[in-house]
């Protein structure tokens, strides 16, 4: 099977933002503006810029790369797919994520709870109607309280980062991809091939990515009965996934399915990526909105 990836094509009432030149920013029209540079006053997403992250950010891919493997995925998975370490609200696993700040972003260094409220809120601006994508904006990143000591406290290289396929050939797309060829998977023909374990088509909800926030938090809302829509979970779960969405690799695993919600990742990163700045949003202003939606879409407690 052939899967074609278009742009969205939404109706009038969802209609992306055309994105026009403007001093050093872009502005999607008069709502969000993108940021041409990071918070280190480099382009977003440049591995190679030296800044005072450059050198531990190739660190945490080196690491990354080495250890995620077929066998450590399918171990995390059994494990945390339990979901018996804790009982907490989704505000609750906001607010610990202020503990932590993400050794494998190369654009900000500020706590987490500071990105999701400023992805929330620029999504928000510009589709005011769409009330589950403001709410995936908050909850994308939850599953980083992976580093908290409740859940174990894992290493930052098993749970942020760019992820990508385990079980077939690590596409040259993948960032730091020279520190593949120390993963185990990387010399075994059972996983090396295009292919590897999967057939054509067979679609990524078929696919083992490695661990992660993104699986993670994917897990937790499946599994709590979430009532948000197909595009959101795969939002949750393929947002860091920068291999596909961004170099349009690994495409030839995709089905029909995820080609229509691929649509939706791709206006969402635009906010995930462009959205992170210094400035800070009034957590307690926001906070009663955010508050109604997961109401909304979440029970009052979930499992962890």
């Amino acid at each position: 099977m052939t899967i074609v990836i278009e742009q969205p094509q939404l109706g009038d009432d969802v209609v992306e933002k055309k994105i026009h030149n403007e001093s050093n920013d872009l502005a999607l029209d008069e709502g969000f503006v993108v940021q041409e540079k990071n918070s280190f006053g480099h382009t977003f997403r440049d591995y190679d810029a030296e800044s005072e992250r450059k050198n531990s950010v190739e660190e945490f891919y080196r690491t990354n790369h080495i250890h995620q493997s077929v066998e450590f995925v399918k171990k995390m998975r059994e494990e945390y797919g339990k979901l018996n370490r804790v009982e907490m609200s989704i505000w609750e696993c906001c607010e610990l994520l202020n503990e932590f700040v993400d050794e494998s972003d190369p654009d900000l260094d500020e706590p987490q709870i500071e990105h999701l409220l400023q992805t929330a809120e620029a999504i928000r601006k510009d589709y005011p109607d769409e009330d589950w994508l403001h709410l995936t904006g908050l909850i994308h990143d939850l599953g980083k309280v992976l580093l908290h000591q409740k859940f174990g406290a894992l290493p930052q290289w098993a749970v942020v980062g760019d992820t990508f396929p385990v079980g077939c050939a690590f596409d040259e797309s993948n960032v730091h991809h020279k520190y593949f060829k120390e993963n185990p998977d990387y010399h075994n023909p059972a996983y090396n091939g295009k292919l590897g374990i999967y057939s054509e088509g067979c679609g990524l909800n078929n696919v083992m990515m490695s661990w992660g926030h993104d699986d993670y938090m994917y897990l937790v809302a499946k599994e709590n009965k979430t009532t948000l829509p197909s595009a959101a979970l795969f939002i949750i779960r393929y947002h860091s996934f920068y291999p596909l969405h961004r170099s349009g690799a690994y495409t030839f695993l995709m089905n029909e399915e995820d080609a229509e919600n691929l649509k939706w990742l791709h206006i969402f990163n635009k906010y995930d990526l462009y959205s992170k700045s210094k400035v800070r949003v009034d957590v307690e202003k926001v906070k009663p909105y955010y508050l109604s939606l997961i109401e909304k879409y979440f029970p009052s407690k979930l499992r962890w």
